[in-house]
C-alpha cells in the first residue's frame, strides 16, 4: 500500500523559509519521480517542482525557479521541497505525488499517488 505523508507546512511570514517533507511509503520497488504541486483557494492545483528517480534531474514551474528547491534521499524514503523568498502568493495547500512508472514531467494527471497535503500561509 503506497502512503505519502507531507509535513513542514505552516504560517510564516513574506521573505521567510519553509522545508515541507513528504515521507513515502509502499514505493521502495518502483523508481518514479517525485512533485510538488500546490493548490490555492479557487484555483487549479497546479505543478511546482519535480526530482527524478535518481535526483538527478530537477524541474521547476517558473514563479519558483531560484526560490525553491526539490531534493529526495531514496535510502530514507524522503522528498522535500525548501522554499526561501516565500510570498504572499505561495499560499496554498502543497501535495506531494508520485509519478507514473517511466514518467518525468509537471502533468498532474500523470502522477499515480498523492499524499493528504500541508497548508502553506505566507502573511504580507
Amino acid at each position: 500500500q503506497v502512503q505519502l505523508v507531507e509535513s513542514g507546512g505552516g504560517l510564516v511570514q513574506a521573505g521567510g523559509s519553509l522545508r515541507l517533507s513528504c515521507a513515502a511509503s509502499g514505493l521502495t520497488s518502483s523508481r518514479r519521480a517525485m512533485g510538488w504541486f500546490r493548490q490555492a483557494p479557487g484555483k487549479e492545483r497546479e505543478f511546482v517542482a519535480g526530482v527524478s528517480w535518481s535526483g538527478d534531474r530537477t524541474y521547476y514551474t517558473d514563479s519558483v525557479k531560484g526560490r525553491f528547491t526539490v531534493s529526495r534521499d531514496n535510502a530514507k524514503n524522503t522528498v522535500w521541497l525548501q522554499m526561501n523568498s516565500l510570498k504572499p502568493e505561495d499560499t496554498a495547500v502543497y501535495y506531494c505525488a508520485a509519478g507514473g512508472l517511466g514518467y518525468t514531467g509537471s502533468a498532474s494527471a500523470r502522477y499515480d499517488y498523492w499524499g493528504q497535503g500541508t497548508q502553506v500561509t505566507v502573511s504580507s
